[in-house]
């Protein structure tokens, strides 16, 4: 089989524009939740979010090509163009190169829309109102951006929606269907009528998201994305690429359990499907980026997976929540790239804002300072909504 190579690197969220400075702000513990700032609040019980701010997108994009992209689009263009540097393109095949980017709503888009129709008695929308919502329209903006022709679509699988775009990119270049794709997810749902449908659900945290401290409170939404380039690796080395990380393997499975609850026996299952496809034992993995959403369940839920997995002595594990908040359809794909900086650096994120140790999960969750180790294979897991999960499995790059 062929190996999956990662030459290129986007992202954008709430502590950084770029994938060097959200990397940079993850070593330093740098917290992006604050008092939300981008929308009306008065209407909120939670009052805080990890937004992206100082984002302008007049800096990014004409005025004529802004009518077609709700925020979410704006952030994955973004991030794709950071990924697709050089000349990765030269001499290969459209057809040969794809998109696939989580499924995520315009929610923006959406929200003014209805404000307007239903509030303000308005009785047109604005022609590109249901393009800019569409759950694939991001995915189909970034192949029209650098004219990739092969496959692109956008799996939908809530929380998990973009580590399955990864996954499912990888296992393509692996099997020969494509040679190179731009692969993450982008969310921007941080609207009035977003949060109080997570307020409605009571997992919400009122200040800040403590994964695994017995203390936490809940999760806090965030927004942003993350897109990678996925090679062969060896179209990669021949073209001298920077290679960020390898790919190993993808797990991915149901828990086919309850709709908002979790399972441990669902979320190992998947881990362990990722190490199966990487052709690995769990004792070469190093660290561990966790789903890590802060809530009671969740935790505690994740926790006893990984000890059905790695047994007594699991490796360090840390969830960058804590920094970046719930990105949703994005969430993984950041995540992502916290653990291939992980990999390149040699030093793992933080858990911030932890303060008590909960014997229900007891991982050494890196607390509050990030942690110089040599570590060669890591694991990012998303475990979704609907009991969908999503486990990717790289390693620091190498000959």
């Amino acid at each position: 089989m062929r190996r999956v190579a990662v030459t290129g690197l986007g992202g954008i969220a709430a502590t950084g524009h770029d994938a060097v400075a959200l990397a940079s702000a993850l070593a330093a513990g740098l917290c992006g939740i604050r008092p939300i700032a981008n929308i009306p609040t008065d209407r909120l019980s939670i009052r805080t979010a990890a937004e992206v701010t100082g984002f302008d997108p007049a800096v990014h994009f004409e005025p004529r090509r802004l009518a077609q992209l709700d925020r979410t689009a704006q952030f994955a263009l973004v991030a794709a163009r950071q990924a697709m540097q050089g000349d990765a393109l030269a001499g290969l095949a459209p057809t040969r190169a794809g998109v696939v980017l989580g499924a995520a709503i315009g929610q923006g888009t959406y929200e003014t829309a209805y404000h307007d129709f239903y509030a303000e008695g308005l009785n047109r929308f604005p022609p590109l109102t249901l393009p800019r919502c569409m759950p694939s329209g991001a995915a189909s903006l970034v192949s029209m951006e650098f004219g990739l022709r092969g496959p692109c679509f956008a799996p939908a699988s809530a929380c998990a929606s973009s580590t399955h775009a990864i996954g499912l990119t990888f296992h393509m270049i692996r099997g020969g269907l494509l040679d190179l794709a731009l692969a993450g997810g982008s969310d921007a749902s941080i609207t009035p009528g977003c949060v109080k449908g997570w307020e409605a659900l009571r997992v919400l945290s009122p200040d800040l998201c403590r994964p695994f401290s017995r203390d936490r409170t809940g999760l806090v939404l965030g927004e942003g994305a993350a897109v990678f380039l996925l090679e062969e690796y060896q179209h990669a080395h021949a073209r001298g690429a920077t290679i960020h990380a390898e790919i190993l393997g993808f797990g991915m499975g149901a828990d086919a359990a309850d709709l908002t609850a979790p399972s441990a026996e669902g979320a190992a299952e998947a881990m362990q499907a990722a190490l199966a496809d990487a052709g690995l034992p769990a004792a070469t993995i190093d660290y561990i980026n966790a789903h890590g959403t802060g809530t009671r369940l969740n935790d505690r839920t994740e926790t006893a997976a990984i000890r059905r997995v790695f047994g007594p002595h699991p490796p360090p594990v840390s969830s960058v929540k804590s920094m970046l908040g719930h990105c949703l359809c994005a969430g993984g794909a950041l995540e992502f790239l916290a653990t291939v900086a992980a990999l390149r650096r040699g030093l793992l994120p933080p858990t911030i804002n932890f303060r008590e140790p909960d014997p229900e999960c007891d991982l050494d969750c890196v607390p509050n300072v990030a942690r110089a180790a040599a570590i060669e294979v890591a694991m990012s897991n998303s475990f979704a909504f609907g009991g969908l999960n999503a486990v990717l499995v790289a390693r620091r790059a190498g000959p």
